[in-house]
């Protein structure tokens, strides 16, 4: 709240307080208070403010109407006499200097003249001091006193609002003046531009501003600020979609321009990559460390960005992306000093390590990579077989043989061909910074390199062997190129997986002989063939005829071969019984064998254990037990006491004692032999007369 712009006495003070305070009261209870609202006013320059000046007893004269005017006139009494000049003077002090400022409002101050004539410095625009003129401060939301209507204007302006999504640039009416090399005012702390004291007091510069505003509401004094927004930005040259915020795709990189900073060095594309200000969001960050407009080697990933558009422009390119089956060399145009690690066994080209000018020596694999392509280049290399057709006919899909014709060859015999070929070449992964650095492109390695070593080595063959020969030994020909096309292009990084021989177009006289010695060639083919089928017949009439018997002759041999087969089994069961007898007489003559001489050892053992007469008295008995030999006859025929018949019970004894002795002694009975088998004679063998 801004205080009286004059002093009284104390004690006049309180008594002035205590009257106004009294007709106040009185003028409330009779018709409410009104206060008077400051009215819009155009702004005004300093010289037209210091001009102007309002003679105080208009002013007074003017004021004294109104409150006159609005209060009844007593004349009864010295109360009359009192109220009304309190009222005058009460209306004066506290309605004549009242502003009041709204919740969305700021009050933008102008003071038209000072008691002292002090006026503003040469080259400034805001008052800091109580100058006529513009003030830099603004009054806030409420009721502000003493801002009398013949001193002061105030215009009410509106909060600035920025929306979600965008932002707010901003133009400095006053302030220092920018440095020759800048364009852009620096930031300087002033609570996002709503403190205009501390902009003008802390070196904020005019013109166009490095700092922005963000979504909110600010109460900004737009006499010294102009607020650029999506709203108004047409009127101010640019397009409301520069004031959103910047939005950068996915899969896309954003590559950035500067507009201010430290001119880039000599022999550079590119400012060097700055850290710290946020990329690029804060951009007073980026000119203290030492920024430098134009390209930079920095870039932007997908995302949503605070973007000054007087700072940053931004193009947005996709990512580079290296496919399935290569990689990608990066040559880069920018970066640290040049510094070599190939080593010294490769001489053909330099590599560096990443982050440095020059081909790196570590490719990019499959994959997608946020590359700024302004100051890189990415060179795809195949890591995959790939075929190179030196043909018209065809054309790989990779594009590489465009150039690349079928071969004409002359040969020994001077015959002029057209040859095809196939080459198959494979690059490793680690070779390809190597291939890159020495030749520049794949499509050099093709045409510098793999077309001069294919086509003069088949021409220098061609020569070597007449037409015919190199028709006809094609596979050894193919076989020697293979291994010379490897050995050459090893010296190059390259690997030759195969060379294949296509299609052969010899002279069309050439091929009229040849195709004339062909048919001659068939034709004799042709005969041999027919001969043959002759021969075939005679064969199958012969062998038809054997068919026919077939079934005879069959039998017979199968009746021949069951004689033989019985005639072989009789024999064989003759030789087995044979055999048996052999056997078993051999295994009897043993056992006969082995008992002798088992009892003359026993003889001999008992002579000499008794003597021979006393050994020969115990075998003797031995024997006659053994044998049951009766030394006293069982039954004794005789004829004595007068009896006649003593024949005749003898043998009646006798069969009585023969039944006796079966029936207590079977073992005793004498075995009967078995018949010996009657002798195989084998048959004599069946002669077949058919056969």
């Amino acid at each position: 709240m801004k205080s009286f712009p004059f002093s009284l006495g104390k004690s006049k003070q309180n008594k002035f307080v205590s009257l106004a305070t009294s007709a106040i009261a009185a003028l409330a209870l009779a018709s409410g208070v009104n206060a008077a609202n400051a009215t819009s006013i155009k702004t005004l320059t300093a010289k037209e403010l210091t001009s102007v000046s309002i003679p105080s007893h208009q002013t007074q004269q003017s004021v004294t109407q109104s409150v006159t005017g609005q209060i009844p006139y007593q004349a009864m009494g010295i109360e009359p006499l009192i109220i009304i000049p309190v009222i005058i003077i009460g209306g004066c002090f506290f309605f004549g200097g009242l502003v009041v400022i709204g919740e969305r409002e700021v009050g933008i101050v102008v003071k038209k003249f000072t008691l002292s004539g002090k006026g503003l410095p040469p080259g400034r625009l805001i008052a800091l001091n109580g100058e006529a003129g513009l003030q830099a401060d603004t009054l806030a939301p409420g009721w502000h006193w003493g801002y009398w209507p013949w001193q002061y204007a105030v215009k009410k302006e509106s909060v600035i609002v920025v929306p979600q999504g965008q932002i707010a640039l901003i133009v400095a009416a006053d302030g220092a003046s920018n440095p020759p090399e800048r364009i852009l005012g620096k930031i300087v702390e002033c609570d996002n531009f709503q403190d205009a004291r501390k902009f003008l007091t802390k070196g904020g510069e005019k013109g166009r501003q490095i700092a922005f505003i963000t979504a909110g509401s600010y109460r900004i004094n737009t006499a010294l600020f102009k607020v650029i927004t999506a709203g108004n930005a047409s009127k101010e040259g640019m397009r409301p979609e520069q004031l959103q915020i910047y939005e950068i795709a996915a899969e896309k990189v954003g590559i950035v321009t500067t507009l201010d900073g430290s001119p880039i060095a000599a022999g550079e594309i590119a400012g060097r990559a700055i850290t710290g200000h946020n990329n690029f969001q804060n951009g007073q960050k980026f000119i203290d460390a030492g920024g430098q407009r134009g390209l930079q080697e920095q870039v932007l990933l997908s995302g949503s960005w605070n973007l000054n558009p007087w700072l940053v422009n931004i193009e947005q390119v996709p990512m580079t992306q290296i496919p399935i089956g290569y990689v990608g060399v990066v040559i880069s145009f920018v970066g640290e000093e040049h510094e070599d690690v190939s080593g010294a066994s490769f001489t053909h080209g330099n590599l560096v390590n990443q982050g440095h000018k020059g081909v790196w020596v570590e490719p990019l694999y499959p994959g997608k990579h946020p590359l700024n392509t302004k100051v890189m280049k990415v060179e795809l290399v195949p890591t995959t077989n790939i075929v190179l057709n030196f043909t018209d006919r065809i054309s790989g899909q990779h594009g590489y043989d465009t150039n690349l014709t079928a071969l004409k060859l002359l040969s020994f015999d001077g015959f002029s061909f057209d040859l095809e070929i196939f080459q198959i070449i494979h690059i490793g992964a680690s070779d390809a910074p190597k291939v890159i650095s020495r030749l520049g492109s794949m499509q050099n390695v093709i045409d510098q390199v793999l077309r001069p070593i294919v086509g003069n080595y088949f021409r220098n063959s061609a020569q070597e062997y007449t037409i015919l020969d190199f028709l006809i030994a094609r596979s050894e020909r193919q076989v020697e190129a293979s291994e010379y096309v490897k050995s050459a292009l090893r010296a190059y990084d390259v690997q030759a997986v195969d060379s294949l021989i296509g299609l052969i177009t010899p002279p069309n006289e050439l091929m009229h002989t040849l195709t004339d010695r062909k048919i001659a060639e068939e034709q004799r083919k042709t005969y041999e063939v027919q001969q043959m089928a002759q021969t075939q017949r005679q064969m199958l009439v012969r062998e038809t005829a054997i068919a026919d018997i077939q079934q005879d002759l069959v039998k017979s041999e199968q009746g021949v071969t069951i004689a033989e087969l019985q005639a072989n089994a009789q024999i064989q069961q003759a030789t087995g019984e044979a055999e048996a007898i052999k056997l078993k007489a051999i295994a009897g003559a043993e056992g006969i064998r082995a008992t002798g001489n088992a009892k003359a050892e026993t003889y001999r053992t008992g002579v000499q254990a008794v003597g021979l007469q006393g050994y020969t008295a115990m075998q003797l008995m031995e024997i006659v037990g053994d044998h049951h030999v009766r030394i006293i006859p069982d039954i004794i025929v005789g004829g004595n006491n007068g009896s006649n018949n003593g024949l005749a019970d003898g043998l009646l004894s006798m069969i009585l004692w023969n039944q006796t002795n079966s029936k207590t002694h079977p073992e005793s009975k004498i075995p009967t032999p078995p018949p010996l088998p009657n002798p195989i004679v084998p048959k004599p063998e069946s002669t077949n007369q058919n056969s």
